[in-house]
């Protein structure tokens, strides 16, 4: 009996052991991203946009004398779309200084990033539009400005609030960066 017992359990793990096992690489906590939904900003404010309505609309805390900056609160994605809005007087804030501002900030990244690549656009409401896809471990991926050129500038830019790697978040970067291009064309200003 202890013999059939020994050669039953040799044959078992002789028989188990003819594969080559491979470990399995590192995987990625599985994202579920909703479907793109928007609604208006019922904030009063110098511009109108649709955005996420899976985005809270918060103050920015950073700089409380701006009462027209906000940002929007992606919650569940640990993101934020920090919004930025100038009124262009011609003598104190003109557009070559708040364009200016905006490439730099922009370009500070390039320490970190490998690529950064920007297109010019019009909206559908007729204002020139700019876009910075960033590349790299950079804190900001996506960053846009919409400008009438002669009274508005706002400017938009995506951050995380985690260190983790880009490439696990590029789902929902790429997701961010769909409502944002949505966001950009639903800009209207205030005459």
């Amino acid at each position: 009996m202890k013999r059939s017992a020994l050669i039953l359990f040799t044959s078992i793990l002789l028989s188990s052991c003819s594969e080559n096992y491979l470990p399995k690489p590192p995987g990625y906590n599985r994202i579920d991203l909703p479907e793109h939904e928007f609604q208006e900003l019922t904030r009063e404010l110098p511009y109108q946009l649709e955005h996420s309505k899976y985005s809270q609309v918060e103050a920015d805390s950073f700089n409380l004398a701006e009462k027209n900056w906000i940002n929007l609160h992606y919650v569940d994605f640990g993101a934020k779309i920090h919004m930025t809005y100038k009124e262009i007087d011609g003598d104190e804030v003109d557009f070559r200084t708040l364009s200016e501002d905006a490439f730099k900030l922009t370009a500070k990244h390039q320490i970190k990033a490998y690529g950064i690549e920007e297109a010019i656009t019009i909206t559908p409401n007729g204002y020139t539009g700019v876009v910075a896809e960033l590349e790299g471990e950079v804190p900001t991926q996506f960053q846009f400005f919409v400008t009438d050129s002669t009274q508005h500038f706002l400017r938009g830019a995506l951050y995380f609030n985690t260190a983790m790697k880009n490439d696990s978040l590029a789902p929902v970067i790429e997701y961010i960066k769909i409502d944002m291009a949505h966001l950009m064309n639903s800009v209207t200003f205030e005459n």
